[in-house]
């Protein structure tokens, strides 16, 4: 793993995210959600990211039935859309489209009606909840989703910080065969003390197997190039535990 890492001229450790390869998390699709508005900002967002050293981004615009109501065909549009424009532009990287599927009772009528869900790999699909308050349905709605043969992935469980009074939530999602997915940007505090004291707890007792940016805009890119490893973020990026350049 020699060279995983690079010092800036302030001596603070920094990412070398071509070895991570796989962006797993993200919003890039133009004018489907909150992240990119249009197809100019897509490829600029993408062109940050190929800079940045991505080999592979797994974009994932929300299923929020109350605020986003974007089904497969419409996300399998917009990335047909954006690839098209990514070659015409010679731009070369793949660019493939899932969803962070947000656990309401739309996601319960796609489970009961059997209809497919949008995978960031083989199996697995990014779920979200509400980052407000603990819903009572999670665990049924994720037991479901394996039952269907899926793999669930818990999308930045950091950010959910009601969760710091409730620790063995955590564990409970693990033990049902969860995966966890760090948003990098939490651990250089960009939502928060809380939120990066929660992420610290979680890198510590091993819960991460997936790293994602979570790019909305520019913003976050910008905090991406600043970004400066902590201890317990090196120790789980040599530790061999993340899975992203295998995606």
């Amino acid at each position: 793993m020699f060279g995983l890492f690079s010092k800036s001229k302030s001596k603070a450790e920094k990412v070398d995210f071509s070895l991570i390869r796989a962006d797993m998390h993200s919003h890039l699709l133009p004018g489907i959600d909150d992240g990119s508005p249009d197809l100019e900002t897509s490829i600029e967002l993408i062109r940050e990211m190929m800079a940045l050293g991505y080999k592979k981004l797994i974009t994932t615009p929300h299923v929020m039935w109350d605020m986003y109501k974007n089904s497969h065909e419409i996300i399998k549009e917009k990335e047909q859309i954006l690839n098209n424009e990514l070659r015409s532009r010679g731009l070369d990287i793949q660019v493939h489209a899932a969803a962070e599927y947000f656990l309401d009772e739309h996601v319960e009528e796609l489970l009961s009606n059997k209809t497919p869900l949008l995978t960031v790999s083989g199996n697995m699909v990014l779920t979200e909840f509400s980052l407000a308050f603990p819903a009572l349905n999670i665990k049924s709605l994720l037991f479901e989703m394996q039952m269907q043969g899926y793999q669930p992935i818990i999308a930045h469980p950091e950010r959910y910080i009601y969760l710091e009074r409730n620790k063995d939530f955590y564990t409970e999602l693990k033990d049902i065969g969860c995966l966890f997915q760090l948003n990098l940007l939490s651990v250089g505090g960009q939502y928060g003390r809380s939120v990066t004291e929660l992420a610290h707890y979680l890198l510590k007792n091993g819960y991460y197997t997936l790293v994602g940016t979570d790019l909305h805009h520019g913003g976050h890119i910008e905090a991406l190039q600043r970004l400066e490893l902590t201890p317990a973020l090196k120790n789980l990026l040599l530790s061999g535990q993340v899975i992203n350049p295998r995606l």
